[in-house]
Order: structure tokens, then sequence, then C-alpha cells
């Protein structure tokens, strides 16, 4: 985890992974951790049109409107709204967080949501890992079950990462954390081979650019870069350091 990640997980998180920080603390001192998965009851959103409009609030509307987006239904993510640009809008659970060290935390947090839009190339070569990973998780599988799923997905199915893979998380009404500061940061999301930070100049003093810990090669072979964007995707500023 790279060094200015550290210092900002205890304000909140981001894409499901930097918010396990802030939580993982909160949750050890209230010794109530999220410690199994809930009833499926409560990671679904019962209004399937306010899924609808949470997915497309993770990019502007010049991005979203005409964008694929998919809700969660009992046996996975299903297709709500066909798309014309590419762009697939989705919200993810807690499970697509870390399953390791204090940023699992929230794994099996229901309460968390975390909007995000991904472009084309991501669309094909990122999303793939979040309906696989779902899937295993509504089939009842445990995390060391879903890791070794996923190593054997990665063998055998996942195709590879295409350059350019990208997507937005700037909706303001994402819950990342618990800790009342649930909706950290709209940021942007780059995704990458796994490499050394320092490549992008990745939590190096003032710089904008963070490493994301969401999988750094455990198991998914891939780096997230992120940048904050600095207003919401309604246009509204967003203040946060």
């Amino acid at each position: 985890m790279g060094r200015r990640t550290t210092k900002i997980v205890g304000l909140a998180s981001s894409v499901l992974a930097v918010a396990l920080g802030a939580s993982a603390q909160m949750h050890a001192q209230s010794k109530t951790p999220y410690s199994s998965m809930a009833t499926l009851s409560e990671y679904l959103m019962p209004d399937r049109n306010a899924e609808i409009a949470l997915a497309r609030s993770a990019a502007p509307d010049s991005i979203s409107h005409d964008a694929k987006i998919l809700v969660l239904g009992p046996h996975g993510y299903e297709t709500a709204v066909e798309g014309k640009n590419g762009f697939v809008c989705v919200v993810e659970r807690g499970w697509m967080g870390p399953f390791e060290g204090e940023l699992s935390a929230n794994f099996w947090n229901p309460k968390l949501r975390g909007p995000v839009c991904f472009n084309p190339p991501a669309a094909r070569t990122i999303l793939p890992m979040t309906y696989k990973r779902t899937d295993m998780v509504l089939a009842g599988q445990s995390k060391a079950q879903i890791i070794d799923g996923i190593k054997k997905f990665i063998k055998q199915g996942l195709p590879p990462l295409e350059p350019g893979a990208m997507s937005y998380m700037m909706s303001k009404d994402q819950y990342l954390t618990d800790d009342g500061r649930h909706n950290w940061m709209a940021h942007l999301m780059f995704y990458t081979p796994l490499m050394d930070g320092a490549v992008w100049g990745a939590d190096l003093s003032k710089s904008p650019v963070m490493l994301n810990p969401q999988f750094s090669g455990a198991p998914e072979p891939i780096d997230v870069f992120m940048v904050p964007a600095g207003w919401w995707s309604d246009g509204t500023a967003d203040p946060a350091e």
C-alpha cells in the first residue's frame, strides 16, 4: 500500500478498497466486524430504478446516459438498460475489495455501494472480474474458494487487460465506509499490469496519483491508479482533500 493511501484511509475510502481501512479501525474498536456474508436480501436494492440511477451517477450524464446499466439480482448482475456507447455502469458491493489484511474489514459489509462506470476497454477486461467474484459470492463460496476460483479464471478465461482501461467513480451518493464520510472523493481509476507505483509517481509528496490496493496481484494481476476528479458527476465541486 502506498504512503499516501495509508494516510487517507482514516478519512474514508475508494472503489471499495481504500474504504476498508477506515471501517476496519472502526469495527475493530466496536468488536463487530463483518466476519461473514449477510443475508442476500441485505446486498440487494429492492428499488430497481434507484439502483439504475445510482449506477448512472458514477459518471457525468454525457457518459452514463447512453451507457449499459447493470443491477444486482439474486443470481448475479443483469442488464437493466441496454447501452449505446460501450460504457457500462454498475453498483459494486464490498466483496470487490481486498481479501486479506486491515483493508478487508468491509468485504462482507452489506451497506457498501460503489457506483462505477467502466469505459469500453475496462468493460471488456475488468468487468469480467466483477462478474466472477459476484457469481462465486452468490453461490455461497468462502473467501478461500473465491480466491482459488479467480486463480483458475485468470488462467482459463480472464481476457487480457486492454490498454486504456479506466473507469469513473464520481458519485456523490456512493457509500464506501461506515465512518461518517461515506462518499470519500470523486475520482478516476486507471487499470494497468502490476508495476511499481513510482512509474506513475503514485503516493509521492503533492502528487495527485494514488495506488489503490484493491487488487495488486492478490489474486488479480492488475494495479489500479486513482486520480481525484475535483467535482462530482452532477458538476458540483468536491472539496475533498
